[in-house]
């Protein structure tokens, strides 16, 4: 197990060496394969506002992971703040508003969204604290609630026509190179950095993590605790929410179907135990560059369709996860010693 202070030694972390090592081989690949779009501009900007969709609600399903529970109504939020803050957008600015309404209308549709996601938040953390309800079914539940709200709200359909003062802000460039999606996670990633290794908050998850009854008889409020790192994984997912809508310049109740599984996969690959109390938030980032430039430089191979996606992530995760169950305790090799044996 990760020590409880992972902020020590870093690079002596097998997860995150690993990594590095396949990132470096991706992008070497990438480069000779194809060169062409591998020193485009073009590619990495695509991928800095593609990543931060799926980046940001795989930093919420890290924290819960860390405390041993998982959020699996991320989408759910992230689909189901962004339609209220489309339709909030509407009320406020209808088409042909002037300029001032529109700008007045994003900073009211980020407030909702940040409040709807923290509330969401705070109803997962109670029933899995309170009620105490395994949290893989409360948050199964609360997804399917999240996204059954959204498509009342909205009608099934897509909620388009926002005031052009949204795109302008959320999914300009700064110095005309860099997106504001890049700039969204990488805020997102550094506040979470900040709680987990520059905060006390971030040394009780990972108590709580690893041992609940110990962190209680610790005089830790793990009610308190839970509760709170839901709601921080509730504001993430509706960051991405509102990340999605910039991108898509719409809002959908299914949109980013997929990213659940993506979500998990990234923690996972990025050597968060399941079980909680250990893992890296520079492995998490690492997961999700790797996961991105696998996933651009398979968009090059017009061959390779869109279809395969889930089926790759799935075989992934199942493969990390079998690797590193066999890889605790010596089971790879009592497996191996077991088959000598038997011959």
């Amino acid at each position: 197990m990760t020590s409880l202070n992972p902020r020590l030694g870093l690079f002596r972390d097998q997860h995150v060496v690993r990594l590095a090592a396949i990132l470096a081989l991706l992008l070497i690949f990438f480069a000779i394969v194809k060169p062409k779009n591998f020193f485009g501009l073009a590619t990495w900007q695509s991928m800095a506002i593609q990543f931060p969709e799926f980046g940001l609600m795989a930093l919420g399903v890290m924290l819960a992971m860390v405390i041993g529970g998982i959020d699996l109504s991320v989408v759910g939020i992230a689909n189901m703040t962004a339609i209220g803050s489309a339709l909030l957008m509407l009320q406020i600015a209808p088409v042909g508003s002037d300029a001032s309404t529109g700008y007045l209308a994003l900073a009211a549709a980020i407030g909702l969204s940040l409040v709807i996601g923290a509330l969401a938040g705070a109803l997962n953390g109670i029933l899995v604290a309170k009620v105490r309800i395994p949290a893989i079914l409360v948050t199964l539940g609360t997804f399917e609630l999240f996204t059954g709200i959204a498509v009342i709200v909205s009608g099934g359909k897509p909620t388009s026509g926002l005031p052009p003062q949204y795109a302008e802000v959320m999914a300009s460039r700064l110095f005309g190179v860099i997106p504001m999606p890049l700039i969204i996670f990488i805020i997102g990633a550094v506040l979470v950095g900040l709680l987990m290794y520059k905060s006390a908050f971030g040394t009780k998850l990972y108590m709580l993590g690893s041992n609940e009854t110990a962190a209680q008889f610790s005089g830790l409020k793990t009610t308190s605790l839970i509760i709170r790192t839901y709601m921080i994984s509730g504001v993430l997912a509706s960051l991405a929410g509102l990340v999605m809508l910039a991108n898509y310049n719409s809002a959908k109740a299914d949109y980013g179907s997929t990213y659940t599984l993506l979500a998990v996969l990234i923690v996972v690959l990025g050597g968060v135990n399941p079980n909680g109390g250990s893992g890296r938030l520079s492995g998490v980032i690492l997961a999700v560059v790797v996961l991105q430039v696998l996933s651009s430089l398979l968009n090059t191979f017009p061959n390779i369709s869109n279809f395969y996606r889930p089926l790759i992530w799935g075989g992934v995760l199942l493969l990390v996860i079998v690797v590193n169950q066999w890889g605790k305790n010596n089971n790879l090799a009592r497996l191996f010693r077991w088959k000598g044996n038997a011959s």
